[in-house]
């Protein structure tokens, strides 16, 4: 009898581990709390170690007709403009790793996995449910499932569902219910880092501000990165600086933005302050983002128990440092759909397996984004010192071999 996974939340990583899982020969059902498909955010970086998953896929047609395939990558001081370093990518990515570097609109990488679900059979994706509780026993994971929406309303509010699984994957995100209920209440961690999002269209800023590359400025307390999407006719602009969030983001008037941030980078060079300035002449707001993550993982048990496991963000929250979140995510799902095929095995072995493969990779890439982030934002002799290396060592610095060249799927023991 074919199994059946059952996956909380249907952004990036639940679809993500829905076509892995599909791929394995598991049935899949999948729920999603809003009552339609939509991936908000701005742009995500895909290195070649995410693009081979998705070519193994047979994703890499609808990955050219909707991303960008930058040449460089360049790092700039954003107090002075001058080039610091930079790493080749195009074809020399391609020639290193097996696969190119990437830049996507998160709506386009959503879409094209969405997209790839809804061609395969045995996948039932529930739109305005969302899994509210979850029990495990004798090898069988029993969820409580909310549906909402006007029909719920309708029949005098929402209404619970029980339906028994195989397997529970929880790619619910940062504020994962399934995590809460498996590994008890964790709070985030408050960065005190603030991102400021935003998408342009290219044809609408001044040439000399347009760039199909991608560029990180650097400066204290302070950095902007930029790329293009959507085959270069989109920049991706976004700036983080430190500082503590609003009260109430909810509330918040993200017309403030624009201000806030250029005072932020006033003392930052006029070619930065330019393309600051040109992006809400351009038509564009900023959105604003407080960071959040969580400890590094500690083991495998953070990442699977039982007939339970964690996927993406609900597992390893990390900072934007290494731009790897959604690709970990994609990462997770491969190895997902590894261990899922293992069928010699019982499900809590295979889901072990997973857990095992992937937990070390995520706890390297989540510290080394923190670590990262605070090189990016260094002040004083540290920032001086990484501004030399960064002219001495160039490519040989920017490169991440270790990163780009695995995706975590060596062998472990059970």
């Amino acid at each position: 009898m074919q199994k059946q996974v059952l996956i909380a939340g249907g952004g990036i990583g639940g679809l993500a581990a829905a076509l892995g899982s599909s791929r394995a020969g598991w049935e899949v059902r999948l729920f999603e709390r809003a009552a339609e498909f939509t991936e908000v955010g701005a742009g995500v970086q895909i290195g070649p170690n995410v693009v081979r998953r998705l070519q193994a896929w047979g994703l890499q047609s609808a990955l050219q007709a909707v991303a960008a395939f930058p040449e460089r990558l360049q790092v700039r001081s954003a107090l002075t403009g001058a080039e610091l370093a930079a790493l080749r990518l195009g074809n020399t990515a391609i020639e290193r790793y097996g696969a190119a570097y990437a830049t996507i609109h998160r709506a386009d990488l959503h879409g094209l996995l969405l997209d790839a679900l809804r061609e395969r059979t045995g996948v039932h994706l529930n739109l305005g449910h969302s899994i509210v509780h979850h029990a495990q026993d004798g090898g069988v994971v029993t969820v409580r499932v909310t549906r909402h929406g006007p029909a719920s309303a309708s029949e005098g509010g929402a209404q619970d569902l029980l339906i028994e699984g195989d397997a529970l994957i929880g790619a619910d995100g940062l504020r994962s219910g399934t995590r809460m209920r498996l590994l008890g209440e964790t709070p985030t961690r408050v960065s005190g880092h603030l991102a400021y999002r935003a998408v342009v269209r290219q044809d609408a800023l001044p040439q000399a501000l347009r760039s199909q590359q991608v560029t990180a400025w650097l400066g204290p307390r302070l950095h902007v990165v930029h790329y293009p999407l959507r085959r270069g006719e989109l920049l991706n602009v976004v700036a983080i600086r430190h500082g503590q969030p609003p009260a109430d983001l909810d509330s918040w008037d993200h017309g403030a933005n624009a201000a806030d941030l250029e005072a932020a980078l006033a003392r930052t060079c006029t070619p930065l302050q330019d393309l600051i300035r040109a992006v809400p002449q351009a038509g564009s707001g900023w959105r604003l983002w407080p960071l959040l993550d969580r400890p590094p993982v500690a083991g495998p048990q953070e990442m699977a128990q039982g007939v339970v496991a964690l996927l993406g963000d609900a597992a390893h929250p990390m900072r934007p440092y290494l731009a790897q979140g959604a690709g970990m995510a994609i990462e997770d799902a491969a190895e997902l759909q590894r261990a899922l095929a293992m069928h010699d095995l019982e499900v809590p072995l295979r889901l072990r397996r997973y857990a095992l493969n992937r937990w070390q990779r995520n706890a390297r890439v989540q510290e080394r984004s923190r670590r990262n982030g605070r090189i990016f934002h260094a002040t004083g002799l540290v920032r001086w010192g990484r501004d030399t290396a960064l002219r001495l060592l160039g490519e040989r610095l920017l490169d991440v071999p270790w990163l780009y060249r695995g995706d975590g799927s060596s062998a472990s023991s059970l």
